[in-house]
């Protein structure tokens, strides 16, 4: 289980977008990434189709989960932990033990 999930909100701990608080759209656990909405943008060249018209388009690139930093409902940023209730794992916040 991952203490990042997608739809939580995170902090940029690091590079060109370093403070900046985004989204999480996607979570890709083998390479240990996560892609953050208006975050690490890169350019990218659409072909024109019958859909869409074509042109440059922003898209978001992954970043390093390390490089992020969850945002608790306090709007800070926390360590995550776990704990077993009801043989089920939840996540929680390591200092307050209040369930994400």
């Amino acid at each position: 289980m991952n203490k990042i999930r997608k739809e939580d909100l995170v902090l940029i701990l690091t590079g060109k977008d370093k403070g900046k608080l985004g989204k999480v759209i996607k979570v890709i656990p083998g390479k240990k990434q996560v892609v953050v909405e208006k975050v690490n943008l890169c350019k990218k060249t659409i072909k024109p189709s019958k859909d869409s018209k074509g042109g440059i388009v922003d898209v978001p690139k992954p970043i390093s989960w390390s490089n992020v930093k969850l945002i608790g409902p306090k709007k800070t940023p926390v360590k995550v932990g776990f704990l077993y209730k009801d043989s089920k794992k939840i996540r929680v916040i390591k200092n307050t033990k209040e369930i994400v």
